[in-house]
């Protein structure tokens, strides 16, 4: 999971940088993506311990940063649909990376969920170990 954490931020900073880019270098703000990624690295980076406790609790940190990150921009996820649909924004390109990262967010939470009832089954059928 350490991996994907790392390839989580990545992709963050990808949408950052790309709506930075995109907006014409013009608005910092399009570069709040790209810094939770950043911390999303380091995350993944730490949980990369050989230690179980350190592992287990940097991917909580990262899923739990994860999940707020998607809980504050679940309107700009609404936003998209309506912006499809013909409503205008004065910033559509800000609409449009705030629901990329925010689905990109619930997605690692649900990989993150997925991996943490593997984990606990694991250890329910391996007591000893």
């Amino acid at each position: 999971m350490a991996k994907l954490t790392i390839a989580f931020g990545i992709l963050l900073i990808i949408v950052g940088v790309t709506g930075f880019v995109y907006t014409g270098s013009a608005h910092p703000t399009a570069l709040i993506p790209a810094g939770a990624g950043i911390l999303f690295v380091i995350f993944g980076a730490l949980a990369s311990s050989d230690d179980a406790k350190k592992r287990m609790l940097w991917m909580h940190v990262s899923v739990t940063v994860a999940l707020l990150l998607f809980l504050s921009l679940i309107k700009a996820d609404i936003d998209v649909i309506r912006l499809s649909r013909g409503v205008s924004f004065p910033y559509p390109a800000a609409v449009i990376e705030k629901s990329a990262t925010s689905l990109l967010s619930l997605l690692y939470v649900l990989f993150c969920v997925r991996s943490f009832i593997n984990a606990r089954r694991q250890r329910s059928l391996n007591p000893g170990a």
